[in-house]
């Protein structure tokens, strides 16, 4: 099992990274909620790891915090809840608001999620409400990650690919990161925005 990474982050495109640890590129795939955390590009990184071997992938997940990758722990325990899901969850909400939503018994916020429906949703309230005794509410870490010079040209279509890449259609992605008039943001700074927004509705 690899459990945690440090090397340079040489390449973040939502939800995908390649870091390099020795000469050794590694492809890991994180939550939206660490990528607000993560340096700019050829700066050192390091995060907290889970590795899923299946017949036909290994795919390693990879989390700015022992907490998201506790609860990401958590989540692919609950029936019908892959690793994408609970990326996709992971995205939506951070550790505390998802401690938050269960313990307040929130179906409509869980419901907001791309590929969480009603059903998901209730069986999610249930199995984690026994899970997450215990968990404290409040006083999780968080911190702004490193700002990055300058803004991509290319920050709109990132967002917007990591928008779909989470499960949201094309064009809710779109109209997302339209309605964002704040101008010089980052790719990272977009998705965050149109995240919020659309789990406000």
């Amino acid at each position: 099992m690899i459990g945690r990474l440090h090397g340079i982050l040489l390449e973040k495109q939502a939800p995908e990274l390649l870091i390099d640890v020795n000469g050794v590129g590694y492809e890991v795939l994180a939550p939206m909620t660490t990528h607000y955390l993560l340096p700019s590009i050829n700066h050192p990184v390091t995060l907290h790891t889970h590795l899923v071997v299946r017949e036909d992938a290994q795919q390693l997940f990879g989390f700015a915090t022992l907490d998201q990758r506790a609860l990401f722990r958590e989540l692919i325990k609950v029936s019908g809840v892959g690793p994408k899901l609970a990326l996709t969850i992971l995205s939506g909400m951070d550790v505390e608001d998802f401690v938050r939503c269960v313990r307040d018994n929130n179906l409509a916020a869980l419901t907001r999620l791309p590929g969480v429906g009603k059903k998901t949703a209730e069986r999610l309230l249930i199995e984690m409400r026994d899970r997450l005794k215990g968990w404290s509410a409040d006083g999780v870490a968080v911190r702004d990650g490193a700002a990055v010079l300058g803004v991509s040209i290319n920050a709109v279509a990132e967002a917007e690919a990591a928008l779909v890449s989470l499960g949201y259609k094309p064009a809710d992605a779109s109209k997302s990161i339209a309605a964002i008039k704040s101008e010089g943001l980052t790719a990272e700074a977009l998705i965050r925005h149109a995240l919020k927004n659309m789990l406000a509705k």
